[in-house]
């Protein structure tokens, strides 16, 4: 995307204003040399960021985080994505053996957690061929992309994810967000669709906004998180139901018991009709084609 387009807004030749860039480029000329010109009251609101960082001002760092993405979204012909969610720590297994060996004189209790990751490794795997799969279909409706490849930007499933999509040619979304610890998106997001968030309320509404289908992989609280609120937003009929696909069933059915929750009664029996279970990419594309379809 050239400059040209992403800033089309600012060199609008009708109308009767100046646009804000003008403004503040005129801002930026004027005299600073006085008491009144150097006090930050006087400073151009929009340019502020101390008053934008102010806690009244939290509605509107909200409608910006909401905006933003979706201007850059639109602009860039995304119609629909296929948002793939999982682990952070997952090895690739090229890496996996090395991780072995490096654990083989951990004490026996982080010995087993490092052989366990690795043991998911084959999801790292079944993610990139997801990716690239269906990025390798190239699917256009109404002039826009479909199932535009969408992670969380960071490692491991992520990563898998937005290379897979890299490895076929095409563009990919990457939903950062700010932490504590460090965190940087994982090179195989396309850069101008790698977006940052500052609150997970709109990370999240940006997952789910063009979501046309969601591949869960095994991973941890965030992934069980975006997991659970998009159960809950189509089984109370808020959101339309869609393919919700489940990698790795014997994960899954360790450390949830899905089945115990109906058998309780806090969730109904069919609710668990929501989930769709796979275990390689090829079983995930099926189930997404024949719900919506799609030949070939």
């Amino acid at each position: 995307m050239t400059d040209d387009k992403k800033n089309k807004s600012d060199i609008a030749d009708d109308s009767k204003f100046y646009h804000a860039s003008q403004e503040a480029e005129f801002a930026d000329k004027a005299p600073h040399g006085t008491p009144q010109t150097r006090h930050p009251a006087y400073r151009l609101a929009f340019r502020d960021t101390d008053f934008l960082l102010r806690e009244e001002l939290r509605p509107v760092r909200f409608q910006l985080e909401l905006l933003k993405p979706e201007m850059l979204l639109d602009e860039a012909g995304v119609g629909s994505t296929l948002v793939m969610y999982g682990s952070a720590r997952i090895p690739p297994p090229e890496a996996a053996q090395e991780a072995l060996d490096g654990a083989k004189d951990l004490p026996e209790d982080e010995r087993r957690v490092v052989e366990n990751l690795v043991k998911k490794s084959k999801y790292y795997a079944e993610a990139y061929q997801l990716a690239k799969m269906v990025s390798e279909k190239a699917i256009i409706e109404d002039g826009k992309r479909q199932f535009v490849i969408t992670s969380g930007g960071g490692p491991s499933i992520m990563e898998a994810a937005n290379k897979g999509a890299s490895d076929a040619g095409a563009e990919s979304i990457g939903l950062n967000i700010i932490l504590p610890h460090e965190q940087a998106p994982n090179p195989y997001v396309t850069p101008y669709l790698s977006l940052n968030f500052h609150y997970f309320a709109l990370r999240k509404m940006h997952f789910l906004l063009r979501a046309k289908a969601v591949a869960v992989f095994p991973g941890g609280f965030g992934t069980f998180d975006e997991f659970f609120e998009l159960l809950t937003l189509v089984q109370t009929g808020k959101m339309k139901p869609m393919p919700i696909i489940l990698f790795g069933k014997e994960f899954w059915n360790r450390v949830v018991d899905l089945d115990a929750l109906a058998d309780e009664g806090t969730i109904s029996k069919k609710d668990l009709d929501l989930i769709t279970w796979c275990e390689t990419a090829d079983e995930a594309w099926t189930a997404i084609a024949e719900f919506y379809g799609i030949e070939g």
